[in-house]
This record gives C-alpha cells, structure tokens and sequence, in this order.
C-alpha cells in the first residue's frame, strides 16, 4: 500500500470534507476544509489506515491572506512506512483548532509550540501554556509581522526582553565562511573590495570585539 493509496481512502471515507491528494516529490497531502473535524479524520488515519506516529505539528502564517493560518500534521505509519500531510486552515479571527492529543499524546508539546511561537489555541488541550517563552509574554515570535530583531517587552518580576541581536538589518548569512562567527545572520555593510576571511560576496563581517576603525 503507497502513501497515495492511503490517501484516497482517507478522501472516500470522507467524501466533501478532504481535498484529493497532492502528490509532490513523492510527498501526498491531504487537505481538510473543516479545522473542527481535525481529530476525526486524525483518529481514522490511526486506528484504520495504520498512521501510528504523529511525526510533527506545524503551523504556517499565509500574513496577509484569509485564512491566515495554517495547521499541518505530519504522519507516519511504522507498519507500512508511508507518511501522510494533512492540512487544515483556521482564520486569525477564530485562532483555535481542537487538540489532537487523545489520538496522539505526543501532541501535546507540539501544539503547545505553536500555541506559544504562532498563537493558534488548541480547544482541549490538558494544559496549554507557553513552552519557550514565558507566560504573560505578549508576542507570538513565528507570525511574519513579527520582527526579525524581536520586540522590546517587560514583564515586571518576570522577565524583559530587548530588540537583539540583530538589531539593525539587513541580515545576511555567509555560507561556507571561516567559522560560526563568520556564517552568523547579522548585518553587513557592503564593500567592493573585501579580502577573504572578511566575508563573502563583498561584505564585511565584524568580529567580535572588533573596533570601528
């Protein structure tokens, strides 16, 4: 049995409610258009199709489209070795989907990342909060409104945080630079004759410590 043909019985089972399957290099997707039937369609691709391990939970920003988020689940089935995406849509203006974790307890990390990094709630999760941020904390770091430097933020007796570390723009990573320092996002100031080691692609690349000359 191949991922697509999994697919397709996940879509006749659910005639209306799931898009036909996508095939892109050798990668099936399924889209469903009701977020609110999400652990239906995930508990059948379990308990009938043999999709036993919920590999990843994913959440897109389409900012500046609606709707503009995007759920993605990401299955594999250790029987078989296919793996099947399924996506789903939810509007900023709903911001929730229902929580997944009574099919695949390992959920529940997941979608408390993308509660925490996007600030799509999950109804139904036995304890949505914050993962890397803290709680109280005001902004969702993944939505592409969001600024590359951050946002400066103070929690009193919590925590703050400042507009760091790249503060400044534009950011640009050197690839195949001398080492960590060299390759890190930061921002380059462009010059035409730039020696090796100072950067690639005619931009130089500070070093830490480095004095403005």
């Amino acid at each position: 049995m191949t991922a697509l043909e999994l697919a397709q019985q996940l879509k006749a089972k659910y005639p209306g409610l799931i898009s036909d399957p996508v095939e892109f290099r050798g990668e099936v997707t399924l889209r469903v258009s009701d977020a609110e039937r999400m652990p239906e369609v995930c508990a059948a691709a379990k308990a009938e199709l043999g999709f036993d391990y919920l590999v990843d939970i994913t959440s897109v920003d389409n900012y500046g489209d609606d709707p503009r988020f995007t759920v993605v689940y990401h299955l594999y089935g250790y029987g078989h070795l296919c793996y099947l995406r399924i996506k789903t849509d939810v509007s900023e203006e709903k911001g929730e989907v229902p929580t997944v974790t009574g099919v695949w307890r390992t959920a529940d990390w997941h979608e408390r990342e993308i509660y925490d990094m996007m600030g799509i709630r999950f109804r139904g999760h036995p304890d949505l909060r914050r993962i890397l941020m803290w709680e109280g904390y005001p902004y969702y770091p993944l939505r592409k409104d969001f600024p590359l430097a951050g946002k400066p933020s103070d929690v009193p007796e919590v925590a703050f945080t400042n507009a760091a570390p790249l503060e400044g723009g534009p950011f640009v990573t050197i690839a195949g630079g001398k080492d960590t320092i060299t390759r890190e996002p930061r921002m380059r100031i462009p010059e035409p004759n730039a020696r090796e080691g100072e950067g690639q692609g005619g931009s130089h690349v500070p070093s830490p410590g480095e004095t403005k000359k």
